[in-house]
This record gives structure tokens, sequence and C-alpha cells, in this order.
């Protein structure tokens, strides 16, 4: 079965995100295709490079991150979310003049068409969050 995601919960904050990637990781392990996960509202923040949590505590960006280049999941940041929250890929701080960018290298922006799009090429899209 092809499964496909969508999380609208940050890191940290609330358990979304975790859930996430804990069905992520069950359901590749059951032999099921992760076609796309979409990370829209506040769930851009799973894409920053520059999340330091404590050492006691889980990277849940950089997870998201080895799951990615371990299984060759495509990590999709919706484009509008991410620029109002401030998390840019190299392009987008070139764009608007900013000096720096901030995206983990596994992930892309993309528009809200890769959300519709992950629905149309996946038999499930499950939601994580609100």
């Amino acid at each position: 079965m092809i499964y496909s995601l969508a999380v609208y919960g940050p890191p940290y904050t609330y358990q979304a995100s975790d859930t996430a990637f804990h069905f992520a990781e069950a359901l590749l392990a059951k032999g099921h295709e992760l076609h796309r996960v979409f990370f829209y509202h506040d769930g851009v923040y799973n894409g920053t490079r520059l999340s330091v949590p404590p050492q006691d505590e889980i990277n849940i960006p950089a997870r998201w991150s080895e799951l990615a280049g371990k299984h060759e999941v495509d990590l999709v940041i919706c484009v509008a979310s991410a620029l109002r929250r401030g998390v840019l890929n190299a392009t987008e701080a070139e764009r608007y003049e900013l000096d720096s960018d901030n995206m983990g290298t596994a992930f892309n922006l993309s528009g809200l068409g890769q959300l519709i799009d992950a629905g149309i090429h996946s038999d499930r899209l499950i939601t994580f969050g609100a």
C-alpha cells in the first residue's frame, strides 16, 4: 500500500510530528511505500536545520532527514507556511535578500499542489496534528 503523510504540528510543542515519524517507520518496516511527507502550518518547523534540542532529547528534524535519506522519502515543506514562519532554503533567502537560510537539505519547498498530488498518488493520506 502507498501512503503519504501530512504533518501540521511542530516538532516539540505537540506529539503530532513524533507520532507521524513513528508511523512512517512502522509502515516502511511492514513493506509499505511512503510516497511523501508534506509539512504544513507549524509543521514546517520540522524542516529547520538549526534546531538544537538538549542532548537527552530526540532531534526530530534530524530524524526526518535520516528517514528521507535511508528510504528515499519525499519531504515537502509548504512554501507559503514556511515563508511566514521564517523557514527558508537558499533560493528563497536570496530571493528575499536575506543573509541566511535554515532549511535542511533533505526537505523541498513547494506548494499545496504537492499535497493534492500526494493524495492522488497514494492509497492513504494520513494527517497528523490540526
